[in-house]
C-alpha cells in the first residue's frame, strides 16, 4: 500500500501550479488514500467549474448494427457475420428512434456500431444525410475503430473518411474504442481493431478539419497501471497539441458475459480513485463525467466530488453495456434528483457544453 505521505507533496505541488509527471499519476493509482485525492481533484474541477453546477445531455445511443468483425474479448455485444441473433437497424427504424428522442426533448444522437464487413463509405455518407436532412438532430457518431474499419474497406484515408462524412452531416465524433491507449493491451484485447497510434491519428485529423470529439478509457480488465497513465499521457499530449476533446469519459470494464469473465469486477473504490487522478493529470481537460450507467446513481453522486462534473447522458437506449449484464437506468427527472440532493444544480448541455436552460 501506498501511504498517504507520498501523496501529500504531489498534491501540495499541485496546488502550487505544478503539472502531474506520469510518475505521480502513477503513484496515485497505488494510493489508498481515497479522501486526499479526491479532495484535491474536487479542488481542481471548482477551480475550472466554480459554478454549483453539474450538467447532462438529453440524447439516445443507436447501435446500428450488432455485427463485427473485431471479436474484441471485452466486449458481450458484437456478433459475427451470419449469426442470427446478428442485426443492422433499417433507416425506418432509426427514424423511429431520433423521433422518440426528440419527443423526450433530445438534442443528439450517439451512434456507434460493429466494425460490419460490408458496408462501405456510401452505406454511412447515406445514412448521416437522410437523419440530418429528415430530423435535423446533433449527430455524434463513428468513434475512431469505426472510421479506420470504414477507410480500410472502402480504400480510403481516415482523413477523407472524416471529410466525406461530415460533409454528409457528421457533427461530432464519439471517443469510444480506446479502451485503453497502449498498443500491448490492444493487441491482447481486440487486435483486428485499430491501434492505439491510429486512434489518436483519428483524433488528430477529426480536430485538424474543426470537429470537436471526446475522449474516454475502459478500464480494470487486463491493463497495467502504467497503461493507465500511458492512455491518460497520449490524451494529454492531443489536447496540449489541438484542444479538441470536449470531455473525459473513464468507466470500469464490465465482465459479464464476455470472453474475459473470470476478471474481478472493478469496485467503486478503483473507480473514484481512478477518476479523481485523471482529473488532476488530464489538467487541460474542462470537463469529466461521472458513469452512472456502469456504476449506478449513488457511487455517480460521489463522482461529483472526485472531479466530475458532468452526469453524462440520460441515455433513453443503451445496449453495449447491457450486454454485460449492467441495467442502470434514470430518466431525466431521476438525474436532475441526484444532482440536486448532492447539492448541485443540474442544467442541461449540448456536445459543446454550451448550457440550454
Amino acid at each position: 500500500m501506498t501511504a498517504g505521505i507520498m501523496v501529500e507533496p504531489l498534491l501540495a505541488a499541485l496546488e502550487g501550479g505544478a503539472r502531474l509527471t506520469d510518475a505521480d499519476a502513477l503513484t496515485l493509482l497505488r494510493s489508498h488514500d481515497l479522501l486526499a485525492i479526491g479532495q484535491a481533484a474536487h479542488a481542481m474541477r471548482l477551480r475550472k467549474k466554480p459554478e454549483p453546477v453539474v450538467t447532462y445531455i438529453v440524447d439516445r445511443n443507436i447501435n446500428y448494427t450488432n455485427i463485427c468483425v473485431s471479436g474484441c474479448l471485452f466486449c458481450a455485444f458484437w456478433r459475427a457475420p451470419g449469426d442470427h441473433e446478428g442485426f443492422t437497424l433499417t433507416f425506418e427504424e432509426i427514424d423511429r428512434k431520433v423521433e422518440e428522442t426528440k419527443a423526450l426533448g433530445g438534442v443528439q444522437i450517439l451512434m456507434q456500431g460493429g466494425l460490419h464487413p460490408s458496408f462501405t463509405i456510401e452505406w454511412y455518407e447515406e445514412l448521416v444525410a437522410h437523419i440530418k436532412t429528415k430530423h435535423g438532430v446533433h449527430i455524434h457518431a463513428f468513434s475512431p475503430p469505426e472510421i479506420v474499419h470504414i477507410a480500410r474497406i472502402s480504400g480510403l484515408t481516415a482523413a477523407e473518411v472524416i471529410r466525406r462524412l461530415r460533409a454528409a452531416g457528421l457533427d461530432s465524433i464519439p471517443g469510444g474504442g480506446a479502451e485503453i491507449l497502449s498498443e500491448r493491451t490492444r493487441g491482447r484485447l481486440s487486435p483486428r481493431k485499430c491501434g492505439a497510434d491510429e486512434w489518436i491519428g483519428v483524433m488528430r485529423e477529426a480536430h485538424r478539419q474543426g470537429m470537436r470529439t471526446t475522449a474516454t478509457m475502459m478500464f480494470g480488465h487486463i491493463e497495467t497501471l502504467e497503461e493507465r497513465v500511458e492512455s491518460l499521457r497520449r490524451l494529454r499530449d492531443l489536447q496540449d497539441e489541438t484542444g479538441g476533446f470536449t470531455a473525459f469519459i473513464p468507466w470500469p470494464f464490465q465482465p459479464d458475459n464476455t470472453a474475459l469473465d473470470s476478471t474481478p469486477e472493478t469496485g467503486g473504490f478503483d473507480y473514484l480513485r481512478t477518476l479523481a487522478a485523471a482529473r488532476l493529470y488530464l489538467d487541460n481537460f474542462d470537463n469529466l463525467q461521472a458513469s452512472w450507467v456502469t456504476q449506478g446513481p449513488k457511487v455517480a453522486q460521489m463522482a461529483l466530488f472526485f472531479g466530475a462534473n458532468d452526469f453524462g447522458s440520460t441515455m433513453i437506449e443503451e445496449n453495449v453495456v447491457r450486454a454485460a449484464g449492467v441495467t442502470f437506468r434514470l430518466a431525466e427527472a431521476d438525474i436532475r434528483r441526484v444532482i440536486e440532493s448532492a447539492g448541485f444544480t443540474p442544467r442541461r448541455r449540448n456536445m459543446y457544453y454550451e448550457s440550454l436552460e
